[in-house]
């Protein structure tokens, strides 16, 4: 019954079953720079749109990601013992047809704990960009979203 009322006001929703928003997400072909960080945003990005490669795209995603690492807190030794990394996503979507490209930016930080072992500092600082990975990638689908709805 809830569902009468929502669809006489003229709500559609954003994504869905076979959505216009939804099938465009799964056709967008998705570069990025290549480094770690960028294949990372790369993985995240093409698992969040769902991409079809079986299917040829409609648009192309290009993305250029920034990175910066600060130090938070200091040991009595004035060693880090937090890290603030800053993952900063530049991103823009053009139609394969000849459209007119559409562009953002997202900024994601995240925090991760300085370690003494070596590797442990190594598996901390990549876990903090891979979370970051994954909520820049988020961000930029939700952007996308956004763009793609509101097109005729």
């Amino acid at each position: 019954m809830a569902g009468l009322f929502v669809s006489a006001c003229g709500f559609t929703p954003i994504y869905g079953d076979g959505g216009a928003v939804g099938s465009s997400l799964s056709r967008i072909a998705v570069t990025t720079q290549d480094d770690r960080l960028g294949y990372r945003v790369r993985e995240q990005l093409e698992d969040a749109l769902g991409r079809n490669g079986a299917v040829a795209p409609l648009y192309r995603l290009e993305t250029a990601i920034e990175q910066s690492r600060r130090p938070l807190g200091r040991r009595i030794d004035d060693t880090a013992t937090r890290y603030e990394l800053t993952v900063r996503g530049a991103w823009t979507l053009t139609p394969l047809n000849g459209g007119a490209p559409v562009s953002g930016v997202e900024t994601v930080t995240t925090t991760y704990a300085a370690a003494d072992q070596p590797y442990a500092a190594i598996a901390a600082q990549q876990d903090g960009e891979e979370r970051a990975a994954a909520e820049l990638a988020r961000l930029i689908r939700l952007d996308l979203m956004r763009t793609l709805s509101a097109q005729p």
